[in-house]
């Protein structure tokens, strides 16, 4: 896009193009997240007892995945922010695609540790750094709105993609549902080709409640440089809160599954179903907390996602089949908003001007978090024979984010118009 004059037309905001945008977002992230996170989880079963490896060893493909993520978050961003993102969403849509056919043919650890590889490219490409930005720069007021919509795609994707997987292994092998289901990531193409444009101007429009932005030169763009952002307490805050919730959740969710079928003894179906919930229950607080945080105080929003979390994560170390659904309810609930509430923070605290590489360096902690989440819990398993200490590691991490998030100043107030 050039830095010419452009005519911006300003529409009638319930028709406003960026809803589109909103959607495409989610449908990414329902399908990125969805089959590279919660997806995966139910073929663990199968896979552990065909190979005989110890959940450590085979949870480390998840670190793989997260920490590589993470690691090429902020060279994604800067491309974002530079060239735009329909090219990079493409790569990770292929990308994404390859790593399920190649999961169809694991011999080895080796084998898993390669699709891993392609997944944290994927998630880098097409998952949330990408998608949040797209996002933010279409709404200037709604954006907490807009944010939690999108990430709702995260918690569908938990929801739909292991009762998929598991009514699939009833009807055929593993290996056989991983080649059906590996065509399921190239939908997005399409999509992303026809409807996704980076910005408002390219439509001739303005953002959704602001004024309008004709041009990618980051100097002309609001916000803070990259360097001034690292320098702020709101930076440090925002990354411990999200590093430390990241290893909680990632680690949760990657051997809940596990821990219900071997650990409570509940059937398969009713581990997915439980996996499911706490997705649901995330997808309502993203888009219950993103709504809340247009209209009230975001530091208190944050503080309560936390607080929440906490306590679902008690109910979790509690081990027992009697507080299972209380945990799951409370901790997908407080997951939902959080995870809403740190890429909105970022947005309103620095700007749009570095996004991209802001929240690309966010992503490289918080994925290391969750990396270390994933195998850290396999570990602890594989020497205690139980998920008590890994539990309890997680619930100690949740304080600390809710002691981080203390800190936090909102720079910006929310916006009603």
């Amino acid at each position: 896009m050039s830095g010419g004059s452009v005519t911006l037309t300003p529409v009638a905001r319930g028709a406003h193009y960026g809803w589109v945008i909103v959607f495409c977002a989610l449908l990414a992230l329902l399908v990125s997240n969805g089959m590279t996170i919660s997806g995966l989880t139910v073929f663990d079963n199968a896979l552990l007892s065909e190979f005989h490896w110890s959940r450590g060893a085979f949870k480390l493909g998840g670190t793989i995945t997260f920490v590589l993520a993470g690691l090429l978050g902020p060279l994604a961003g800067g491309i974002a922010d530079k060239s735009g993102v329909r090219p990079l969403m493409t790569l990770g849509a292929v990308m994404l695609s390859a790593g399920l056919y190649q999961y169809s043919r694991v011999t080895s650890l080796a084998d898993v540790y390669l699709a891993h590889v392609l997944f944290g490219v994927a998630l880098a490409c097409v998952g949330l750094v990408i998608n949040v930005l797209l996002v933010s720069r279409w709404f200037t007021t709604r954006r907490g709105t807009a944010i939690g919509l999108a990430l709702v795609g995260t918690s569908l994707g938990g929801s739909v993609f292991p009762s998929l997987n598991t009514a699939l292994m009833r009807s055929m092998p593993w290996r056989e549902v991983f080649q059906q289901i590996a065509f399921i990531p190239l939908v997005i193409i399409p999509i992303v080709w026809l409807f996704v444009r980076d910005w408002p101007s390219d439509k001739g429009l303005q953002p959704y409640g602001g004024a309008a932005q004709a041009t990618m030169d980051p100097s002309t763009l609001p916000g803070m440089e990259y360097g001034a952002a690292l320098r702020t307490v709101n930076f440090w805050a925002l990354a411990v809160a999200a590093t430390a919730t990241f290893y909680a959740i990632l680690a949760m969710t990657a051997h809940l599954f596990l821990h219900l079928t071997t650990g409570l003894g509940f059937p398969p179906a009713t581990a997915a179903a439980a996996v499911s919930t706490l997705f649901l229950l995330g997808l309502a607080g993203k888009f219950i907390f993103g709504a809340a945080a247009d209209f009230m105080n975001r530091k208190v929003v944050f503080i309560g996602n936390l607080s929440v979390m906490l306590v679902g994560t008690i109910f979790l170390l509690m081990d027992s089949t009697a507080t299972l659904w209380p945990a799951v309810v409370l901790t997908g609930l407080g997951w939902g908003g959080l995870y809403t509430m740190l890429q909105l923070l970022v947005v309103e605290s620095f700007g749009i001007r570095a996004a991209g590489r802001i929240l690309g360096t966010i992503t490289v902690m918080d994925a290391i978090g969750g990396g270390l989440g994933v195998v850290l819990t396999g570990v602890l398993y594989d020497r205690t024979g139980s998920y008590r200490v890994a539990f309890g590691v997680i619930s100690v991490l949740v304080f600390l984010a809710l002691l981080a998030a203390t800190l936090v100043k909102p720079s910006a107030t929310p916006e009603r118009a």
